[in-house]
C-alpha cells in the first residue's frame, strides 16, 4: 500500500466513528454536516429496493453528476439492446470483382462497433476471451476474408463510411483543450483503437535533448513535431501534446525531468473514418492484396448508398454489449458510453446523433422508470459535458429498475466492487463496507459522485446516491467525506 493510500485510509477510518444510538437519517446528517464539509453542496439519496426514501439532502435537486451520467446510458441501452446485442462491420464493393480485381472502391462501413480496442472486458483478465491484445484483430480478419474469395487488387480508393452515425463528431459541450485527449475521441460510425493514438513518452538522462516519443497504432497517416525535451532531474513536469490543426499529426512541447519513469499517453484523431480506413488499408497489405488508389473518408450516407445494398464481401461482428457495459461502467470510458448514446439514437430515434439518444433517453427514463422529468437534464453520454444535471433521486430511481430488470446480471458485472479490482479496490477498507459496495465513480473538477448499491450484512439491499458538487476540496479529502457517508448504511 502506497503512503498516500495509507493516509487516505486513517482518514476515511478517522471519520468513520460509529455514532451509537443515532438513527441512519441523524447519522448521515451528522457526517455532512461535520467540519469542513458543512458549507459543501450535498446532494443524497438513499432507498430501499421498495423505493422508500430512507434519507435525502437535496435529493430531488439538480447536480452536476460527472462520471455517473454512465448509469443512464448503460442503463438504458442495457434493457434496450439487450446484453448480447452486437453489430456489424462490413466492407463492399462499389463494383464487382472481375478476375482477382475489385473494379471500384472498397467501402469500409462501421454501424458503431467501439469494439475495435486493446483491452479487457472484464476485472478478472485471467479469464479466457476477456482480453483483446490487437486493436486491429478485426480488420485482418475482414481482409483475409476478401483474401479467401478471391481478391487480390482494388482498383479504387479505400473509403472508411462513418455515416452509420450523423456527422457531428465532437460533442459541443465539451472543453476545447479536452478535445486533443482520449477522453474526448470523436464519435463516429466507423472506430479503430478507441479513435486515438498512443503515446511513449521516455526522458532519459540527457538534459537538454529531445525527448523520445513513440506512437502506435503506427497506420503511417501521423506527423510528430517533436519540440519537448529532458528537463533537470526533479524539475516541474511541462510536457504537452497538441494536435496539428489539419489533423494529420501532433506536436510535443515542454519537459520530461530527467530521470523520471517512461510513461504512456493518448491523443485522440481528428478524422476517425480515415484513421480506420488506413489502418485497413495496412492489413489489406499484410494480406496480400494491393490498393491501388488512395485513402480516403465519407460521412454521407448516400455517395455508397448503392453498394450499400448488396451482400458484403466480408463482415465481422462487435462484442457483445455486456462487454460495450463493462467498458462504461468499469474503467469509464467516455467514448464507449457516447456511441453507446448515438448508438441507441440509431436503433430507436430518428439519426444516429446526440440530440436522438438524449431524446431516446428522455421517454425511457420518464415512461419506463417513472422519473419526472425536472429531475434530469443530459447533454451527452460519459458525464464530460458540465452541463449534465441529474437529481440523486433520480439516480436511486434508476438503479432501482436496473435491479428488478431481466438484465441486471450485466449491469452487476460491469459496476465496481469495493475491495474487487477496478475503481473501488482501494476504497472502504478496514469499514464494514470492505466488500459491500457495488458503485459507480464520476469526477471532474468541483464534482465528486457514487450511485449504486450497498449490501448489509443482514441480507438487505440499499440504493443510495452521494454527489458533491462546487467544492475546493482534493479528490482524496472528497472521496473520504463520500465514503465515510456511505459506510453509514452498514447499520441501520
Amino acid at each position: 500500500m502506497t503512503k498516500s493510500l495509507a493516509s487516505l485510509f486513517g482518514l476515511l477510518l478517522a471519520l468513520w466513528r460509529p455514532a451509537h444510538g443515532q438513527t441512519l437519517a441523524e447519522r448521515l446528517a451528522r457526517r455532512l454536516d461535520g467540519p469542513g464539509l458543512e458549507h459543501l453542496l450535498w446532494g443524497v439519496a438513499v432507498t430501499d429496493l421498495d423505493g422508500h426514501l430512507l434519507y435525502g439532502r437535496n435529493a430531488d435537486r439538480l447536480f452536476i453528476p460527472a462520471s455517473n451520467t454512465k448509469l443512464v446510458v448503460g442503463i438504458v441501452a442495457n434493457a434496450l439492446l439487450g446484453p448480447a446485442f452486437t453489430v456489424a462491420t462490413s466492407a463492399y464493393g462499389s463494383g464487382p470483382v472481375v478476375n482477382g480485381v475489385l473494379q471500384g472502391d472498397l467501402l469500409l462501413y462501421g454501424r458503431g462497433d467501439p469494439t475495435f480496442s486493446k483491452r479487457c472486458y472484464d476485472a478478472d483478465t485471467t479469464k479466457t476471451g476477456v482480453c483483446d491484445n490487437n486493436p486491429a484483430a478485426k480488420l485482418h480478419d475482414l481482409a483475409q476474408q476478401l483474401r479467401d474469395r478471391g481478391v487480390r487488387v482494388v482498383a479504387g480508393d479505400v473509403v472508411g463510411d462513418g455515416s452509420w452515425f450523423d456527422p457531428q463528431v465532437i460533442h459541443p459541450g465539451w472543453e476545447n483543450y479536452d478535445l486533443g485527449w482520449w477522453y474526448a475521441a470523436p464519435v463516429s460510425g466507423l472506430g479503430f483503437n478507441d479513435n486515438s493514438v498512443d503515446f511513449r513518452e521516455v526522458a532519459g538522462d540527457s538534459v537538454g535533448a529531445a525527448a523520445q516519443l513513440t506512437l502506435t497504432p503506427d497506420v503511417g497517416a501521423f506527423r510528430i513535431e517533436n519540440r519537448a525535451e529532458v528537463g533537470a532531474r526533479g524539475s516541474p513536469r511541462t510536457f504537452d501534446i497538441v494536435r496539428a490543426t489539419d489533423g494529420l499529426g501532433y506536436l510535443a512541447t515542454g519537459a520530461l525531468p530527467a530521470g523520471s519513469p517512461p510513461r504512456n499517453e493518448s491523443a485522440a484523431v481528428m478524422d476517425p473514418n480515415r484513421y480506420a480506413a488506413l489502418a485497413f488499408r495496412r492489413e489489406l497489405a499484410a494480406v496480400g492484396i494491393l490498393v491501388r488508389g488512395n485513402t480516403r473518408a465519407t460521412v454521407d450516407s448516400f455517395t455508397y448508398r448503392a453498394a450499400r445494398t448488396t451482400s458484403p464481401l466480408a463482415e465481422v461482428r462487435s462484442r457483445p454489449f455486456k462487454d460495450w457495459l463493462y467498458s462504461i461502467l468499469s474503467p469509464s470510458q467516455n467514448w464507449f458510453a457516447e456511441m453507446t448514446l448515438k448508438q441507441l439514437g440509431r436503433r430507436y430515434g430518428t439519426a444516429g446523433s446526440w440530440a436522438e439518444g438524449r431524446a431516446v433517453e428522455r421517454r425511457f427514463l420518464i415512461d419506463s422508470v417513472a422519473i419526472d422529468s425536472t429531475e434530469f437534464s443530459l447533454q451527452d453520454g460519459s458525464g464530460l459535458a458540465t452541463n449534465n444535471f441529474v437529481s440523486p433521486l433520480a439516480f436511486t430511481k434508476l438503479l432501482t429498475f436496473a435491479r428488478r430488470h431481466a438484465n441486471f446480471a450485466a449491469i452487476n458485472a460491469g459496476l465496481p466492487q469495493s475491495g474487487k479490482p477496478g475503481t473501488l479496490r482501494d476504497r472502504f477498507a478496514g469499514t464494514p463496507a470492505a466488500t459491500a459496495v457495488h458503485a459507480k465513480t464520476g469526477s471532474i473538477s468541483g464534482v465528486n459522485a457514487l450511485s449504486g448499491y450497498f449490501e448489509r450484512s443482514d441480507g438487505s439491499t440499499l440504493v443510495f446516491s452521494v454527489i458533491a458538487n462546487h467544492h475546493t476540496l482534493s479528490g482524496a479529502r472528497m472521496i473520504a467525506a463520500i465514503d465515510s457517508v456511505v459506510v453509514e448504511l452498514s447499520r441501520p
